[in-house]
């Protein structure tokens, strides 16, 4: 029966395909937009004007402190309601970039903060910019830092793209569903399913071990 059930999972290969594709997707841009959106909030929480920061905290400690699925619903059931209609991917990809910069934002600003003021105060008294010293002197070293926790979130965002099968988009997640009405084999099928995440998240992994390890 096992293998029966097995070599049935394996005829369903394209809907597994299919599947990975749009996760892989998804979590592409997660991974860009939340990246750039984490940076760009995380330096504003990081700065010297207190109304910024308490702005930002406010909104990346909002999205940080509820769960993915009730924020992918209310992107894919409320915002109709006030005429901006979305479709599931579109809405997936918005609350998983957002929530995953909302998480970068904290991650860059404590690396940030992590550096000797001495070394702005010299960058300052040299004539830079403050500009200048976020761009020569403060992100470089501070990327450098965080490195091995963004790719732990962008790990994590992989994991989280799952949520979005609840709101009818055809994901790994989703199509394990699809395939256990034909397959009353659970543990089995979504085996299969997990193992798909893993095979996606362990490049990531194994960047991250190497990361720390320098």
């Amino acid at each position: 029966m096992f293998l029966e059930h097995l070599l049935g999972i394996a005829e369903y290969y394209p809907v597994i395909l299919k599947g990975i594709g749009i996760t892989l997707a998804l979590s592409f841009i997660g991974i860009v937009a939340g990246g750039v959106g984490g940076f760009l909030l995380g330096i504003g929480r990081a700065s010297a004007y207190k109304p910024l920061r308490i702005l930002i905290g406010a909104y990346t400690d909002i999205f940080r402190g509820t769960p993915v699925l009730v924020q992918v619903f209310v992107v894919f059931f409320i915002l109709p309601a006030a005429g901006i209609e979305l479709d599931s991917f579109t809405a997936g990809a918005i609350t998983l970039s957002n929530i995953t910069a909302c998480f970068i934002s904290e991650i860059v600003a404590s690396g940030i903060r992590a550096l000797p003021r001495g070394q702005l105060e010299a960058a300052a008294s040299a004539g830079l910019t403050r500009f200048q010293q976020m761009r020569l002197i403060v992100l470089p070293q501070a990327t450098r830092m965080i490195i091995p926790s963004l790719v732990g979130q962008f790990v994590l965002l992989v994991k989280d793209s799952s949520v979005v099968s609840a709101i009818g988009l055809f994901d790994l997640t989703r199509s394990g569903w699809v395939i256990v009405q034909s397959i009353p084999n659970g543990f089995l099928v979504f085996s299969v399913v997990g193992i798909g995440y893993f095979l996606i998240c362990y490049p990531l992994l194994h960047l991250s071990r190497r990361l720390e390890k320098h």
